[in-house]
């Protein structure tokens, strides 16, 4: 995650933590501890990422773009494969079978589930 981004989640995170203590302040003593505990945590985390990048910056100084090398120099690689008419042809056709085998398979309606005549009881008295 990018540093700004992480330290405007932390922030975030940092106020929502103040708001929920503020509520917990009478009620429960308890879970405030714990809430400030927590809030804590989160500004260390903050404070620690912030370090992190103003020492990542001085460190990693910007790359160099990697020199190319000279057409001068050929490299002797592998000759370029290529298809034949046929070959080409054979992955036209195969391609077309299963367009075809996809198409009548979506075609197909689901099967109708017939419907039972609703059978009406006389009453006999």
């Amino acid at each position: 995650m990018k540093t700004n981004k992480a330290l405007k989640r932390l922030a975030k995170i940092e106020a929502l933590m103040s708001a929920v203590a503020e509520r917990y302040s009478a009620t429960a003593p308890d879970t405030r501890k714990v809430l400030q505990a927590a809030k804590a945590a989160v500004t260390q985390a903050k404070e620690a990422v912030g370090l992190q990048a103003s020492a990542g910056k001085a460190k990693n100084p910007p790359a160099k773009p990697s020199k190319r090398p000279s057409k001068a120099t050929p490299e002797f690689s592998k000759p370029k494969r290529k298809l034949s008419a046929a070959g080409r042809k054979a992955i036209s056709e195969a391609a077309k079978r299963r367009w075809a085998a996809k198409r009548a398979e979506t075609k197909k309606p689901a099967p109708a589930v017939a419907k039972k005549a609703a059978v009406k009881k006389s009453s006999t008295k």
